[in-house]
């Protein structure tokens, strides 16, 4: 897994927001605008049909959702659908606005693609832990909602950017770190006490989990491609475990010299556009720690340049 930037063969790999920050990016705008499409559809354009005596609506459902080890109910597909379900619509509304919420800025960092198989990863690892864990807790019922996939999402902000604010009823901020441990913990303890019924807490511990999993290893804190690397009797790479260069601060982006990419030599103030791969991820650590808008006007421009010679 690659992060924010790294060269491969002369290119490298181009964050959305090369093109500027979106409020509503291409990912999270689909699952929003699909979620809700669903809802509606199920809830009330089929919900009065009926065919042979059963009504449609509850029979997709049955179909779609996620069903316990051991369910006749159970079909494999239900990994991936049971995320596009809800029970109604404040469960639609809470789901969508935490993945916006702290969904946006990652989708903007990371890339569209990047962004939508961390999410799927994390809802279909949230979707295995719900089935293995039903049957013990004698959770009969289908499970729905995106808040596993969503779990994840929280704990990948959390780890990006963790002393980020967050407004809690907008009107407290709170530290992401500390606001998603809480979430974490309670999630836990009425996990274990069996409160809340109807709600699937190890689900949503599930979706945590693996998207702890997966920052772990695109960060470097689980080093997988060393291990792999060392295993296959490789040398290793000029990269992290995460396939960036090193991290650098963004004292050190300000004081860059920038070089002629083909020549690998020192250019002048008139050939600044041609930036070298160092500092374009030097940019893109600053944006890891300090967010988009931490950038001057001058790393900016370097970013924009760096995503006009890619078309």
């Amino acid at each position: 897994m690659s992060s924010y930037g790294s060269m491969r063969s002369g290119s490298y790999y181009r964050p959305a927001f090369f093109g500027g920050f979106s409020m509503f990016p291409p990912v999270i705008k689909a699952l929003i605008i699909s979620n809700a499409v669903i809802l509606l559809l199920l809830k009330y354009v089929l919900a009065p049909l009926t065919i042979g005596g059963h009504y449609v609506f509850q029979d997709l459902t049955n179909i779609l959702a996620l069903h316990g080890l051991g369910s006749p109910s159970f079909w494999p597909w239900q990994f991936a659908t049971y995320m596009f379900l809800h029970a109604d619509f404040l469960h639609l509304l809470f789901n969508m606005l935490a993945l916006w919420m702290f969904g946006m800025e990652m989708e903007n960092a990371w890339g569209s693609k990047k962004f939508l198989i961390f999410y799927m990863v994390c809802g279909i690892g949230a979707g295995v832990v719900d089935f293995l864990m039903a049957p013990l807790i004698g959770h009969m019922g289908g499970t729905v909602g995106a808040s596993g996939a969503v779990f994840g999402v929280m704990i990948a902000f959390a780890m990006l950017f963790p002393d980020r604010p967050i407004y809690v009823y907008f009107l407290f901020p709170v530290r992401a770190k500390y606001l998603v441990a809480f979430w974490i913990g309670a999630e836990v303890l009425n996990g274990v006490l069996g409160t809340e019924n109807g709600v699937a807490h190890f689900a949503h511990l599930g979706g945590a989990f693996v998207g702890f999993l997966y920052m772990a290893v695109d960060l470097g804190m689980i080093p997988l491609r060393e291990w792999t690397i060392g295993f296959r009797g490789e040398e290793s790479l000029p990269f992290s475990g995460s396939g960036r260069a090193r991290k650098t601060t963004g004292d050190e982006v300000r004081d860059a010299k920038f070089y002629d990419i083909s020549t690998g030599k020192p250019v002048g103030p008139k050939d600044k556009g041609q930036v070298d791969q160092e500092v374009i991820d030097a940019i893109l650590d600053k944006i890891s720690t300090g967010g988009y808008q931490s950038l001057s006007e001058e790393e900016k421009r370097i970013l924009n340049e760096a995503s006009r010679r890619m078309h």
